[in-house]
């Protein structure tokens, strides 16, 4: 559940915040922008209005002052937009003479406005707070200018910006309600994407830890056909791997157990018979017993020495003397020795002479005898029931390739795959650690080489040695 919380958490703080953050400029940027749109239209129609009414009134600055006075007067008396802003004029001196408001008229004003139209005889506008009422207000001012030249006052046009700011207001809660919303489906639909992706996590979760506490096998429910499923799918099969692992090294343990036991049995059997016995046992006896008591020392020895081999494999202290070597003398050397050890056994060991040009190459000579070893021994020990056993070295291509063949019963298909597998021994009853196919691997790979194990065509399997010619 933490991770859970996590998650959610990493999501609420990088995406809402992303979104947030964007929201937040968006909503600014189109306020500012419409506030921006409403004031400049406002100002550029008030301006506009305040250069048409100064062309139109000056017709009376050309008038002594005093008409000119009574003129504004009259000017303001039937100004038309009274109701939506107010029309002032204002002498030099910032004391407004008329305005459309009478009430007024006597006040003085001071803006911004007001004095850089005097000051550069250009219309100005001003926004900002009036001074004497605090109120928000938009105005414009135009100079008056007399016949001979001299500014007698401006034209100012006034009005409030309480409508527009509210309006903008308005607005402005509207672009935050939306943002509001938009956050709201992002966080849900967030909420929704991420419990379909945790809930599935945290069965995941709980079944690899079921796994990690020993629950081998275990599978995953898969729910989804996407990256989800094939992660579920991808612990499923390491599920039944570490199953069918555990059941191999159990095998494994039965197995070795019962090798180990079988010969120890025979010497400790054996021994004891010769020692009680005294000089009373038959001198054929008492060769029969030592050559068992050698043969199951031998066949202990090598079991130990596999075991080690493994061991050696596992802990990545298995190191190959690599050195120029003609593979075909080993090979026929080993074939030649170990055929005299089967003819004993009843079983022909024919090697199949050729031809083809094998060059050296560089191998660990005593490691290749140790797989070519191996492999006859698992050819006699599985398929001897055949009677004969095939060796061949020839070349093929840029490769130098051993093939070695019983005519047994062969090997099941749906074993074909796994009796390299360290540990396995499928349903053949024969002897031996399972071990012995791992290590030929580790080893032919090692020489950049491969081992191929095969049904043959006729009956019995046919194993087959790649080894690439020219440097390791």
């Amino acid at each position: 559940m933490k991770s859970t919380k996590g998650l959610q958490g990493r999501w609420l703080r990088n995406t809402l915040s992303i979104v947030l953050a964007l929201v937040l400029l968006c909503a600014t940027a189109l306020s500012v922008t419409v506030a921006a749109y409403y004031y400049s239209n406002m100002q550029a129609g008030m301006e506009s209005k305040a250069r048409a009414s100064t062309r139109f009134f000056e017709t009376y600055i050309g008038q002594s002052y005093n008409e000119y006075y009574r003129s504004c007067a009259k000017f303001t008396q039937t100004f038309e937009s009274k109701d939506v802003m107010e029309l002032q004029f204002i002498n030099t001196n910032y004391r407004i003479v008329a305005s459309s408001y009478s009430r007024l008229s006597a006040r003085t004003a001071v803006t911004s406005d007001i004095t850089e139209a005097i000051e550069t005889r250009e219309i100005s506008a001003f926004t900002g707070k009036n001074p004497d009422t605090g109120e928000r207000i938009m105005a414009v001012s135009s100079p008056l200018i007399y016949s001979n030249g001299e500014v007698i006052g401006v034209l100012r046009y006034v009005t409030s910006l309480k409508r527009v700011d509210r309006q903008i207001i308005l607005f402005s809660v509207a672009i935050a309600l939306v943002g509001i919303a938009i956050l709201l489906i992002v966080y849900i639909s967030g909420r929704y994407y991420l419990r379909s992706i945790l809930v599935p996590v945290s069965e995941i979760t709980s079944t690899a830890k079921r796994i990690a506490a020993g629950g081998y096998g275990v599978q995953i429910r898969r729910q989804f056909d996407d990256e989800i499923g094939e992660l579920a799918d991808t612990i499923n099969e390491m599920s039944n791997q570490i199953s069918q692992t555990e059941k191999m090294q159990s095998e494994f343990v039965s197995s070795v157990s019962h090798e180990l036991r079988t010969p120890l049995t025979a010497i400790s059997g054996w021994s004891e018979t010769l020692l009680s016995a005294g000089g009373s046992v038959d001198a054929a006896d008492v060769k029969r017993g030592l050559n068992i008591i050698l043969r199951e020392s031998r066949r202990l020895t090598g079991m130990v020495e596999e075991l080690l081999e493994f061991t050696r494999i596992q802990d990545g202290r298995f190191h190959l003397n690599v050195a120029q070597s003609d593979l075909r003398s080993e090979f026929e050397d080993t074939v030649f020795m170990y055929g005299s050890r089967l003819a004993q056994e009843g079983i022909e060991l024919q090697y199949l002479d050729n031809d083809d040009d094998i060059p050296e190459i560089p191998c660990d000579t005593a490691r290749m005898r140790q797989v070519f070893l191996n492999i006859l021994d698992n050819a006699a020990k599985h398929g001897g029931e055949g009677g004969r056993i095939t060796a061949e070295i020839c070349r093929e291509e840029a490769e130098i390739v051993v093939k070695i063949r019983d005519f047994g019963p062969g090997i099941p298909e749906d074993e074909l795959p796994l009796v390299k597998k360290k540990f396995y021994k499928g349903t053949s009853k024969a002897r031996g650690s399972g071990i012995g196919l791992a290590v030929c691997e580790e080893i032919v790979t090692m020489h950049n080489g491969r081992l191929d194990l095969a049904n043959a065509e006729g009956g019995g399997t046919l194993v087959a040695i790649h080894l690439p010619i020219g440097e390791k």
